[in-house]
């Protein structure tokens, strides 16, 4: 499959999911807010950019997405948000801890002072893989959310291939 529909099924996915927690927040305990969290894209996929892919709202997490489990690309991504807390969607099988080991493995062949390995390895906040994703997806099509899914695919699919409808 397409790195770039990967990401895009990953966003449609978990903007649905996020969108139904619910956080309390406030400067002051007495005038709570309740906010619903966002999750938005924040550039064109498999850009190159440099960006981070996804963004919360209120929480401020941020999301990269990626289908390589090569250390440089993950402590890169863990540097240009200087070591602030990631979370990173996975294109594998593997589960989250055979990825957290591989990843501390590579650390520890490439950077042989482990506390900073360690400094990297709690930067990384969740991994979620494709087990995760439909796990998530089936309960989402269970609370009836295919449609929205469906929808934010099409959309986002359409921005990424430059489909005009007006085209030919």
């Amino acid at each position: 499959m397409d790195a770039r529909i990967f990401e895009i099924v990953s966003y449609a996915i978990l903007k649905a999911y996020y969108s139904e927690q619910i956080i309390y927040w406030d400067w002051n305990f007495n005038d709570l807010t309740e906010e619903n969290l966002k999750l938005y894209k924040t550039g064109r996929t498999n850009a190159n950019d440099g960006g981070i892919d996804f963004v919360m709202k209120p929480l401020g997490r941020f999301f990269q997405v990626t289908e390589t489990l090569d250390i440089n690309k993950y402590f890169l991504d863990i540097d240009k948000i200087q070591r602030y807390p990631i979370t990173f969607v996975i294109k594998t099988e593997k589960s989250e801890n055979e990825i957290l080991k591989k990843i501390e493995e590579n650390a520890i062949n490439t950077y042989t002072v482990k506390a900073i390995v360690k400094r990297y390895m709690d930067s990384i906040e969740e991994i979620i893989n494709i087990s995760n994703l439909q796990i998530i997806l089936n309960k989402l099509i269970q609370d009836g959310k295919t449609k929205e899914i469906m929808d934010e695919i099409i959309l986002q699919s359409k921005v990424e291939f430059n489909y005009d409808e007006n085209d030919d």
